[in-house]
């Protein structure tokens, strides 16, 4: 057994412990003063030199300190497997605790499926296992989403009389919770013969990974004790789900619990204020972290960075990302998708610049964020400039995302042909998204013959979608076409295809207020309505009129007005006239696109009543001002 190519010469300026150690030391007292080495070491080049000190002293042969050495040689946190497994392949009978520790090695790898042979190998030499055997297995197998292989580990588990070790059952648990067979781990819970927090915990994951929000609910009920990891893995799968309201609940329950988040679940809180457009309540998650000293890591200022720019304030999120440490290419792709949302195209481009020059190369989503904010801004030289250097200069490969960007940027500037000859052009099959970019370019810019086409295309690779048979609807009702439009909705009426009803948000002292258009639920419904109709005599003082076009066609003129006058987003700015102070901002959170109607009335409002509103729509942020949006009424 040849070690000597593996082993590096004692270096004595780098290996000081080395150098004391006696020349004559009993055989007891040498594997004592190795194991001590192995204990401090903490870099591959000590490792080497240790490992030729146990060649050298003849310990090769003994597996404690070899053991130990292929224990260090797989760390995660400076092991080198390459070199573990030239050492492993060369010890004749490896025992149970250095097969454990290459298998370990590997499952906290890149290559988990070589645990997997390693322990087929393991097998077929008849060496024994242990408990740790089977949770490094089974790691590997969540890592392969290997159902299959987690079941023949079942088996063996079973077979080899560890159906009672809780350690290896919960890892089992585990791995059947996130590999998509929840079934069998709910069955395999049941029937485990003692359940710790850990078991709890793989259920409520499991269940919140699948979709199943209710059962992940019941379990979080009814589990024992809860610890941190119960109340962020429910929280995680509130925000999964779309429950944003429910997962800043269940925070702020864990606060009055006594528990202290951790990170995972700040990160958790703060999307869910995103998401709800929670300015108020993000900024007091962000001063719990600030007033308890918890460190804004990079994946938590990315997050806190994400929420500033998504409730409509750039300045915070701009201070969080200049006092960041270290500023990653995702920090810096947010705030660049933060102007983009703003519709500061200008700026976007301006801190792309300094990315480049702070030697941050831009990656796919970088690039995404970019081309959002020329559309937005109606940059369509810059943007055709930045779609081709991702392959001159960066050597990297457009997807669909970046078409449907450059397609949605000319379909913006009315260049119709240039953006279908595009199309045409791309590597990939175009899909209801890039259509959908179009068909409301063409709807826009009035070319109807066209967005005909394209209509009908959508109906048919989209057709569980309510707004393509909208749009196309409206294309023939621009085209005086109504009898198509009105079979479009009938057709879209039989499918049983409904739209989906516009949803504005206000969050006011850590409530979040919601309105639908027509909506009487409010409990200040009265007030509101109340206050609505005062707005309303004021903007017909101005001389507005409402534009309808964006309507129902199956409503008549006087009934498209009454319907048009209680869309949510104008429900939303009555409440906020209510609640908020002189000069203070309101803030709006539309789930659709807000229509030209309710654009047009919330620049009237903005300047009669001498108020900033900030509305968010699907896709952008509209900052209205005096009378004027920041969009330019290019949205």
């Amino acid at each position: 057994m040849n070690l000597l190519t593996l082993s590096s010469p004692v270096n004595h300026s780098m290996a000081p412990v080395l150098l004391n150690l006696p020349s004559q030391l009993s055989l007891e007292s040498n594997v004592a003063q190795t194991l001590s080495l192995l204990e401090r070491c903490s870099t591959m080049v000590e490792m080497k030199q240790i490992h030729a000190h146990i060649y050298k002293t003849g310990l090769i042969v003994d597996p404690l300190p070899m053991s130990r050495l292929l224990a260090s040689s797989t760390s995660p946190d400076f092991g080198n497997l390459t070199y573990a497994r030239k050492v492993f392949d060369r010890i004749s009978r490896p025992n149970t605790f250095m097969w454990n520790a290459m298998i370990r090695g590997y499952s906290n790898s890149n290559e988990p499926e070589v645990a997997l042979l390693l322990y087929h190998q393991m097998l077929f030499h008849s060496v024994p296992h242990n408990a740790y055997t089977f949770p490094f297995l089974l790691k590997a197998c969540s890592s392969l989403s290997a159902l299959e292989e987690t079941k023949q580990i079942h088996a063996h588990i079973i077979k080899t009389s560890f159906g009672l070790d809780i350690y290896a059952m919960n890892s089992l648990l585990h791995v059947y919770a996130i590999s998509g067979s929840i079934k069998s781990a709910h069955l395999l819970f049941e029937r485990l013969p003692q359940r710790d927090i850990v078991s709890w915990n793989s259920m409520i994951d499991g269940y919140t990974k699948c979709g199943d929000i209710e059962m992940a609910c019941e379990f979080f009920k009814d589990m024992p004790v809860k610890n941190v990891i119960s109340w962020t893995a429910m929280m995680s799968g509130f925000v999964g789900a779309g429950l944003n309201k429910e997962a800043l609940n269940l925070f702020h329950q864990m606060q009055i619990a006594g528990v202290k988040p951790d990170n995972v679940a700040l990160a958790s809180s703060l999307s869910a204020c995103a998401h709800l457009g929670a300015l108020d309540q993000g900024r007091r998650i962000h001063a719990y972290m600030d007033k308890n000293g918890i460190e804004i890591d990079p994946i938590l200022g990315c997050v806190l960075i994400d929420m500033y720019t998504k409730c409509g304030d750039m300045e915070e999120a701009l201070e969080v990302f200049v006092k960041l440490e270290k500023k990653g290419i995702y920090a810096w792709t947010v705030i660049i998708n933060g102007f983009a949302m703003h519709g500061r195209g200008q700026e976007a481009i301006d801190w792309f610049v300094q990315m480049q020059q702070a030697g941050i190369k831009p990656n796919l989503i970088t690039f995404t964020a970019l081309l959002t904010a020329c559309s937005h801004a109606g940059l369509v030289d810059d943007g055709k400039s930045m779609f081709k250097s991702m392959t001159k200069v960066y050597t990297l490969s457009p997807t669909i995302e970046h078409y449907g960007c450059m397609v949605d940027l000319l379909g913006r500037a009315g260049l119709l042909m240039e953006a279908k000859e595009l199309i045409e052009k791309m590597p990939f099959k175009p899909n209801a998204a890039i259509w959908g970019a179009l068909l409301k370019a063409c709807w826009i810019h009035g070319h109807l013959e066209l967005g005909k086409r394209i209509g009908k295309i959508l109906i048919e690779i989209d057709p569980a979608h309510s707004g393509r048979y909208i749009h196309l609807a409206r294309v023939h009702a621009a085209a005086g076409e109504w009898e198509q439009a009105f079979e479009v909705r009938s057709q879209m009426k039989h499918r049983g295809v409904s739209k989906l009803p516009g949803c504005s948000a206000m969050s006011l002292n850590g409530i979040v207020h919601e309105f639908s258009a027509g909506d009487g639920s409010h409990p200040q419904v009265e007030e509101i309505y109340q206050m609505w109709n005062r707005i309303a005599e004021k903007l017909r003082e101005e001389g507005y009129k409402p534009a309808t076009g964006d309507l129902l066609l199956d409503l008549e003129d006087e009934e498209k007005e009454r319907a048009i006058q209680y869309h949510s987003e104008k429900l939303a700015v009555a409440f906020g006239l209510i609640k908020t102070k002189p000069e203070t901002t309101i803030r709006i959170f539309k789930n659709l696109r807000v229509c030209e109607d309710c654009h047009t009335v919330t620049k009237l409002i903005s300047k009669i009543y001498v108020r900033d509103i900030v509305v968010r729509d699907r896709i952008r942020f509209h900052h209205f001002k005096g009378g004027k949006c920041s969009c330019g009424d290019y949205w």
